[in-house]
């Protein structure tokens, strides 16, 4: 059962990984003079690239069973996709706020930026031992509050402006479903590894946001 398991998740990630490329150049070529739909293309085709440095050696250590060979490949691609999407968050703002032009949003967007500063400089610090098979939890918590703090403003954005394009009504509800997955995972998958499997809903929601980037 458990092999069954793994081999469902590799299947899934290269799926996502081929479906989510799929979109980001579709989008990139498809611009044609459209700013936010070329935002949108950059956006998804990092995030693609960020979360195969992650995926892609997972996927072959589910295959090979090769633990102790790829820890640390794992553990620089679980960094490198943290970096990858906080950036992804940044590009869906400012889409959002080329797409709505809200009035006074520069102080949020200075908030939006500070928290990936403050994001990103947590997840470049030793501390967090990206390494190890069991980094410290509390390490962990203390770099996704900024994270969690970046999505809630964002989903904000496209919650008030959800009426504005109706191809985005959903963006908001996408990006709380997203971090609803990943919270336990931040928190409790190491006390029981199996929750580890709530990644894959929430990459189901992430293509679900490519998807709807689409429409822009």
């Amino acid at each position: 059962m458990k092999r069954a398991f793994k081999t469902t998740e590799a299947v899934f990630d290269l799926c996502y990984l081929t479906v989510a490329a799929m979109i980001g150049f579709t989008l990139l070529f498809s611009a044609a003079g459209n700013f936010s739909r070329m935002l949108a293309g950059v956006m998804v085709l990092i995030l693609v690239g960020g979360d195969a440095f992650h995926l892609v050696p997972r996927i072959i250590m589910i295959r090979t069973g090769k633990e102790d060979l790829l820890r640390r490949v794992l553990g620089r691609g679980k960094q490198l996709t943290s970096i990858t999407m906080t950036v992804f968050y940044l590009f869906l703002w400012q889409i959002g706020v080329l797409l709505f032009s809200p009035e006074n949003i520069a102080l949020w967007s200075y908030t939006v930026y500070i928290l990936a500063a403050i994001r990103i400089f947590l997840c470049l610090l030793p501390q967090n031992k990206w390494a190890e098979w069991h980094p410290p939890v509390i390490w962990g918590i203390w770099r996704n509050i900024p994270f969690f703090l970046l999505g809630t403003v964002v989903a904000g954005l496209y919650f008030l402006q959800s009426s504005a394009m109706p191809g985005l009504a959903l963006m908001w509800l996408a990006i709380a479903l997203s971090f609803a997955f990943y919270l336990p995972v931040v928190l409790w998958v190491q006390k029981n590894p199996k929750i580890g499997m709530f990644m894959i809903p929430k990459s189901g929601i992430y293509l679900w946001m490519l998807l709807m980037c689409l429409s822009i």
